[in-house]
């Protein structure tokens, strides 16, 4: 896709926004392409996790004034919902999806990390939601996915005062999992993908799934997502293989994805 790249390494997609000139801000069209990338990583077998970063020096640096600043309150409504659903296709794919932060995490490029499962960040990045700097309010999910993750004080305070903050600080926060050096980054992101990828399939987007529905139901509601989880992975061959080599004590594990 035009401003979204995807390369496969195995069994680990590499998803790059790729619009450095403009720090990889998101319009329509980047988002286009993202959705249809998202697409084709969910429909491809032989992936099981994705990375997605930004190339050049952003990760995303927010959505695209350029195309905003002209917006009535239909237009803006129509470019949310546009984003928030892309983001909610990112969130809800069935594949493990690691950001590698790797710079500016502002306003829809924070949003869009906040979408994906697990969050590293180089020693560079800064994360933010600055929109009501801006005159208006986060727009692809932002005051909703912020809260979830650091808590609503701290979500308050950032949205409120359009703060931004350095990858240490989010580290802190549990906004990322990680900091690296700049050159190290994406290296780790793909050692993770990796070793998602050296389990049984099945049981990785079993567990996703259950960990992001919990998320959304109360605590009755999401044990009896993860007992018909845990049934559905007790009938796969791979728990018999994974089994098998615990009882046999053998490293080497086949796991056939069944």
């Amino acid at each position: 896709m035009g401003f979204v790249k995807l390369e496969r390494q195995g069994h680990v997609a590499l998803i790059t926004i790729d619009r450095p000139e403009a720090l990889n801000a998101l319009n329509s069209q980047v988002l286009t392409d993202l959705d249809q990338v998202l697409d084709q990583v969910e429909a491809d077998e032989e992936i099981y996790v994705a990375v997605l970063t930004g190339a050049g020096r952003s990760f995303v640096a927010g959505a695209d004034i350029a195309e905003m600043k002209d917006f009535t309150s239909s237009d803006g409504k129509r470019f949310g919902v546009h984003g928030g659903n892309v983001f909610l296709k990112l969130e809800n794919l069935s594949k493990p999806v690691i950001a590698a932060v790797n710079g500016f995490a502002l306003g829809g490029g924070c949003e869009l990390s906040m979408a994906c499962d697990i969050r590293l960040a180089n020693e560079k990045a800064k994360f933010g939601q600055p929109e009501v700097g801006l005159g208006i309010t986060p727009g692809f999910g932002g005051t909703q996915r912020l809260p979830r993750i650091v808590g609503v004080s701290k979500a308050m305070e950032l949205i409120l005062t359009a703060k931004v903050i350095k990858a240490d600080e989010a580290k802190a926060i549990g906004l990322v999992s990680e900091v690296y050096p700049p050159e190290e980054l994406l290296p780790k992101a793909m050692e993770l993908a990796e070793a998602i990828c050296a389990n049984a399939q099945i049981a990785v987007r079993e567990s996703k799934r259950c960990i992001r529905m919990g998320l959304q139901a109360d605590i009755h509601t999401g044990c009896a997502f993860e007992a018909e989880a845990f049934g559905v992975t007790c009938g796969t061959a791979d728990k018999d293989e994974g089994m098998g080599a615990f009882l046999e004590k053998r490293n080497e594990k086949h796991f056939t994805n069944r």
